[in-house]
Formats: C-alpha cells, sequence, structure tokens
C-alpha cells in the first residue's frame, strides 16, 4: 500500500504541480504580471512540462522495453505533463 502511494505522489502529484501553475498563470487577471509576462511565464512552464513529459516518454517507453511493469506509471506522468503543452496550443 505505502509503495502505491509512493508511486502515485512521484508519477501524478508531482507532474501535475506544473499543469496547476500553468492554470493559475491562465486565470490571474491582466493586471498581475503583464500580458507579455504572463505569455513568457505560460511559455516557459508549457515547455518545462513538454520536456519532462518527453523525458517520461522515454523512460516508459525503456521500461516496457525491458519488461518493467512500471512502465505504465510513467506513461501516466507523460499524459499529466502534456496537459499543458495541450492547453497552451488550444489557448493560443
Amino acid at each position: 500500500m505505502k509503495n502505491d502511494t509512493q508511486k502515485l505522489i512521484r508519477h501524478v502529484v508531482y507532474p501535475a504541480i506544473l499543469t496547476v501553475l500553468f492554470f493559475i498563470n491562465a486565470a490571474l487577471p491582466v493586471t498581475v504580471l503583464g500580458c507579455a509576462n504572463r505569455g513568457l511565464v505560460a511559455l516557459a512552464v508549457a515547455l518545462i512540462s513538454g520536456v519532462a513529459g518527453l523525458a517520461a516518454a522515454v523512460i516508459g517507453l525503456k521500461e516496457r522495453i525491458a519488461g518493467n511493469a512500471e512502465s505504465a506509471w510513467w506513461i501516466v506522468s507523460t499524459l499529466v505533463l502534456m496537459i499543458p503543452l495541450v492547453a497552451l496550443i488550444r489557448l493560443a
């Protein structure tokens, strides 16, 4: 049970932090950061999330090839990390 909780935190909660930051930035009024700064912060968070998602996908594929059962957790991490990138493309 403890191991499953650790995996959930590691592969879902930690990556979700970037997603939450992205949507907090999107929900801020323009007067807080300014239009250009909000866009740059959103771009930075989405790019960091995209690179981390790509790394998680590569690790997941390596784990899948090795036959490790933890590969599914890495794919979940990839999906969670891709949310800000997809949202940036969709909202832009």
